[in-house]
């Protein structure tokens, strides 16, 4: 049985637990995603503990934003760790993109448009010209143009992200939230079905399956649900 395109992001609160959703899902989904709070806190060791004898693929989102030479230097340090995708912030620029592209060729570097948690009204705070898909896209034009070979976008914001940028970059769109689920601190927001349909490529779904009774059932309903609309 082929695993879903999910990764679950494991927002643990000590590395015993992330091990033990990791266990509990990797039947089930294709990654899993360390953010910055979890490595922060155990270092490198988390990894390991989490991809465990599956060798299932590790997201490592630390989303580096940094001038080039320094964001260059932190991809090189987690690059021994074998993660699949790292992020970077595409806000970051040209340079610094390129920088962490060149500096691990064998990781797929992801760059982060605009978090999910950001509002219409936060981004205009912000001084963001124009509606977010419009920002959206400016960056991710630009993240591709720089050899990202992902982008992280809203699911409001993928179907349009894969119009400009084509067939060949992985998109990845967290703010994936199951029909009935809280949208918590999440703004922009839609169904795994909505957002497989509208051209996204890896759905990170964290709270909705980690904060479940049974974790590993929780996903293996929602790679249920994806079998029946992405084609084997």
């Amino acid at each position: 049985m082929t695993s879903a395109p999910i990764a679950v992001a494991l927002d643990a609160p000590d590395l015993e637990t992330a091990a033990r959703w990791a266990a509990a899902v990797t039947p089930h989904v294709s990654t899993v995603k360390v953010g910055l709070e979890l490595y922060l806190r155990y270092g490198p060791d988390v990894i390991a503990s989490v991809r465990g004898a599956t060798g299932v693929q590790v997201f490592l989102d630390l989303k580096l934003h940094d001038i080039p030479n320094t964001v260059a230097g932190a991809a090189r340090a987690v690059a021994r760790l074998k993660p699949a995708i790292l992020t970077v912030h595409a806000a970051g620029g040209r340079a610094m993109i390129q920088a962490a592209v060149d500096a691990v060729p064998n990781t797929c570097i992801a760059a982060v448009t605009a978090l999910t948690s950001l509002s219409e009204d936060d981004l205009e705070r912000l001084g963001v010209r124009g509606p977010s898909g419009d920002a959206v896209r400016r960056l991710a034009v630009e993240a591709v143009g720089a050899g990202a070979r992902a982008l992280v976008c809203s699911p409001r914001e993928v179907a349009a992200v894969r119009a400009e940028v084509g067939p060949d970059i992985t998109l990845i769109t967290p703010g994936v939230r199951p029909v009935g689920s809280d949208t918590q601190d999440q703004a922009r927001v839609a169904t795994p079905e909505q957002a497989i349909a509208d051209g996204a490529d890896l759905l990170v779904i964290g709270r909705p399956i980690t904060g479940s009774a049974d974790p590993g059932a929780t996903a293996a309903g929602i790679a249920a649900a994806l079998r029946r609309v992405v084609p084997s």
